[in-house]
C-alpha cells in the first residue's frame, strides 16, 4: 500500500484539531471523572475517547 503525503497530511491536521476539541470538551466542559462515574469503567471511557479519535482519522484518510 503506497501512502500519498496529501493523505498524511489531511489526516494528520484532521487528528490534531479532533484531538484538541475532545480534549477541551472532556477536560473542560464534561470533566472526565464525570464519565468515568457514569460509564463505571476508567478503562472503556479511554479505549472510547481512542476510539472517537482513530476511527474519523482513518475514515478521512481512506475518503481523501
Amino acid at each position: 500500500m503506497k501512502l500519498k503525503k496529501r493523505k498524511i497530511k489531511y489526516s494528520a491536521i484532521y487528528l490534531v484539531c479532533w484531538f484538541g476539541l475532545l480534549v477541551l470538551l472532556v477536560d473542560g466542559i464534561l470533566k472526565f471523572q464525570t464519565l468515568v462515574d457514569y460509564v463505571g469503567s476508567y478503562a472503556v471511557v479511554e479505549v472510547a475517547l481512542l476510539f472517537l479519535v482513530i476511527l474519523p482519522t482513518i475514515a478521512v484518510y481512506t475518503l481523501t
